[in-house]
C-alpha cells in the first residue's frame, strides 16, 4: 500500500512545493520586462525578507509532516486536533509579528536591505518599500498556505490541494499582468505598481488558503481547531521537528554567497548573471525532490510511530525510485531546453546566453545524486535522525560542493564551478553510504533507514497479510490464530485476535469495497512486544470510523451491529484515524 499511497501523493506534492518558485519566477520576469530595471532592482532587495517568510513557512511545515505523522500513526485524533490548533496559532502569531514589524519599520528596513535613503532621486527605496507593503499584507496567508499543504495531503484531500495551488498560480499570473497595463498607471490598486505586485502575491495566497480552508470545515475531517487544544509543548515540537530545513536553508545561503564570491573571481558579472538563471530554474528543479522527500517525511513519520520496519523500508525503496527515475528524465529535458530557457531570462547578451546554456546542462546532470540526498535528508527529519538530516544538508548544500568549486574553478573556470554542483552531491551521497555501511556493515533499504537496533517488532513476532477476498479474510483468520498458538498465548487471547482479524476484514469487504469501483485492499498487521498485543487494521475504503459506530450502537442488541460491537467490547483499547485517504484502526488485546 505505501508504494499506491507513495504514487498518489506525490504530483499534488511536487506542484505544491513548486508553486510559490513559480510565483517568484512570474514577479520576475514580469517585472523585469514591463517595470525597467529600478523595479526589478527594488525587487532583487526585497527578495531577503521572501525568502525569511519563505523558510518561517517551509520550517513549520517540515515540523507538521513530522508531528502529524507521528499523532496518524499512533490514531490519535487528540494529538492530531492539538498538532492542527498549534500550528495554526503559532503561524498567525508569527505571521503576525512580522506584518506589524514590516508596516512599522519599512523604511528603515529599505535601508537595511541596500536601498539607500528616502529622497526623490531615489525611486528604488519607493518602490522596494512598496512592493514590501503590498507582499506583508499576505504573510498569514502565505504561511498558512504553507502549513495547510501536509494537513490536507494527510486527510486525502489532494484534487483539492492541486485545485487550490492552481488557482494561486492562476491568480499570481492574471493580477500580475493586469497590474502592469498601460490603462493603469498607478497598478490595479492605484497606489504604486510595486505595490500592486506585492498586493498580486498576496492576493493569490489568500485565495489558495480560502479554497483549502473548505476542507478544515468538513464533516469527517480529522484535524480541527480548537482554542482549547493549543499547546505551547507543540510550538516546541513543530520548531524542533522543523529545525533541519532550517539548517539547509541556512547552508544553500552560504553555498550562493559562496559560488558568487567565486564566479566574480574567474568571470566577473558573466559568470553571476548566468548562476542567477541557474538558481532560479534550479530552484524549480529541486521542487521535484523537495516534494518526493515530503512524501517519504510523511510516511517515514506515520511507519515510525508504529515500530513498522517493514513499512520503513518500503518507504526508502519507494522514495529511492522516484527520486532516480523522476529526476533522470526532468535533468533530460532541462539539458534539452538549456538553450531556449537561457534566451527566456538573457535576450541580448550572446556570451552570457553561451555560458548559462552549458551551465543549466552541467547542472543537470546533479539532479539525480542531488534528489537522492534530498529524500534521505527529509526521510530521516521524519525518522528523528535528525542530526544525520543535519549531516547531509551541511555536506549536499554547502560543504562538498563550495569546496570542489574553489578547486574546479582554478583549472576549469566558470565550467569548474557548474562541474561542482554534480560533483558535490555525489560526494555527499557516497559519504552518507560511507556512514551506513560503517554503521551496519552492508548496503540496502533496511541499513539506509538508519534505525536503531531495537527498533521495530522481531520478523518472528509480526503477522502481516493482504486481504482483497473472502477467502483471503478466511486464510488469514487461520494464520492469525497460527501466529497466537506459536506464541504461547491463550484461548481467549487467540479468540480475541481471530475475531477482530475476521470480524473487521468480513465487515469492509462487504461494506467497503462495494462503495465504489475503486480497486480496494485490507493491510492486516499483528504484533507482540514487551507483552502488548496489536491488531491494526488498515484499508483504502470509504472513510468509516468503526470505534465511533460501535459506541453509537453499544446499546443496540441487534444482529446487524453485533460484529463490530462484540470487536469493540473485546479489546481494550480502539483508535480510529482516516489520513492519507486510508482508514486506519488500531486494536489493542
Amino acid at each position: 500500500m505505501i508504494k499506491k499511497v507513495f504514487r498518489q501523493m506525490l504530483p499534488a506534492q511536487i506542484l505544491s512545493s513548486m508553486t510559490v518558485m513559480i510565483c517568484m519566477l512570474i514577479d520576475n520576469i514580469v517585472i523585469g520586462r514591463n517595470l525597467g530595471i529600478d523595479a526589478m532592482t527594488a525587487y532583487e532587495l526585497a527578495s531577503p525578507v521572501l525568502l525569511i517568510f519563505a523558510a518561517i513557512g517551509t520550517t513549520l511545515s517540515a515540523g507538521v509532516q513530522v508531528l502529524s505523522g507521528k499523532t496518524v500513526g499512533r490514531a490519535d485524533s487528540k494529538g492530531a486536533k492539538e498538532c492542527f490548533s498549534s500550528a495554526v496559532a503559532l503561524s498567525l502569531i508569527i505571521a503576525g509579528v512580522g506584518l506589524f514589524f514590516v508596516m512599522l519599520f519599512t523604511e528603515p528596513l529599505c535601508t537595511l536591505l541596500g536601498a539607500g535613503e528616502k529622497s526623490p532621486d531615489n525611486p528604488v527605496f519607493e518602490m522596494t518599500k512598496r512592493y514590501l507593503q503590498g507582499f506583508i499584507i499576505g504573510a498569514p496567508a502565505f504561511i498558512l498556505a504553507q502549513i495547510s499543504v501536509p494537513f490536507l495531503q494527510m486527510s486525502g484531500k489532494r484534487k483539492l490541494l492541486v485545485i487550490a495551488v492552481v488557482s494561486m498560480t492562476v491568480a499570481d499570473i492574471l493580477l500580475d499582468i493586469l497590474n502592469v497595463m498601460p490603462f493603469l498607471p498607478d497598478g490595479i490598486f492605484g497606489v504604486n505598481r510595486m505595490f500592486g505586485m506585492g498586493m498580486a502575491s498576496s492576493l493569490s495566497y489568500y485565495v489558495a488558503l480560502i479554497i483549502g480552508v473548505f476542507a478544515f470545515f468538513g464533516k469527517n475531517f480529522v484535524f480541527r481547531f480548537s482554542i482549547k487544544s493549543v499547546r505551547p509543548k507543540v510550538f516546541r515540537k513543530l520548531l524542533r521537528y522543523g529545525l533541519p530545513t532550517v539548517v539547509s536553508q541556512i547552508c544553500f545561503v552560504l553555498l550562493t554567497y559562496s559560488i558568487n564570491t567565486i564566479l566574480l573571481n574567474v568571470n566577473h558579472k558573466l559568470g553571476v548573471a548566468a548562476y542567477s538563471v541557474i538558481s532560479t530554474v534550479g530552484n524549480i528543479c529541486f521542487s521535484v525532490g523537495n516534494g518526493i522527500g515530503a512524501v517519504a517525511m510523511m510516511l517515514a513519520s506515520i511507519s515510525y510511530s508504529d515500530d513498522d520496519f517493514s513499512s520503513i523500508k518500503q518507504v526508502v525503496r519507494t522514495m529511492s525510485f522516484y527520486a532516480v527515475t523522476v529526476n533522470a528524465a526532468l535533468a533530460a529535458l532541462l539539458a534539452a531546453i538549456a538553450s531556449p530557457v537561457a534566451r527566456l531570462f538573457l535576450t541580448d547578451n550572446p556570451d552570457a546566453i553561451h555560458i548559462t546554456t552549458v551551465g543549466l546542462r552541467l547542472f543537470a546532470i546533479s539532479l539525480v545524486p542531488c534528489s537522492m540526498n534530498t529524500a534521505f535528508r527529509h526521510f530521516y527529519q521524519g525518522v528523528n535522525r535528525r542530526t544525520l538530516s543535519n549531516v547531509i544538508s551541511l555536506l549536499q548544500n554547502f560543504t562538498f560542493t563550495a569546496l570542489f568549486a574553489f578547486i574546479f574553478s582554478r583549472f576549469w573556470g566558470t565550467t569548474g564551478v557548474w562541474l561542482s554542483f554534480t560533483a558535490g552531491e555525489g560526494a555527499a551521497f557516497i559519504a552518507l553510504s560511507a556512514i551506513v555501511l560503517i554503521r551496519n556493515k552492508k548496503l540496502g533499504a533496511g541499513p539506509y533507514a538508519m534505525m536503531r537496533p531495537d527498533f521495530g517488532v522481531a520478523p518472528e513476532d509480526c503477522l502481516e497479510m493482504t486481504v482483497k477476498s473472502l477467502p483471503d479474510a478466511t486464510r488469514a483468520t487461520e494464520r492469525a490464530v497460527g501466529f497466537c498458538r506459536a506464541h504461547g498465548l491463550d484461548d481467549q487471547t487467540t479468540r480475541t485476535i481471530e475475531r477482530c482479524v475476521g470480524e473487521m476484514s468480513k465487515n469492509i469487504l462487504t461494506y467497503g469495497f462495494k462503495a465504489d469501483s475503486r480497486e480496494h485492499n485490507i493491510d492486516v498487521r499483528i504484533w507482540i512486544k514487551n507483552g502488548k498485543k496489536v491488531v491494526r487494521i488498515r484499508d483504502n475504503c470509504t472513510e468509516f470510523d468503526p470505534v465511533r459506530y460501535g459506541e453509537i450502537h453499544r446499546d443496540d442488541r441487534s444482529k446487524s451491529h453485533k460484529g463490530i460491537r462484540t470487536v469493540m467490547e473485546l479489546v481494550s483499547d480502539a483508535r480510529y484515524v482516516n489520513a492519507l485517504g486510508l482508514n486506519n484502526l488500531t486494536l489493542t488485546i
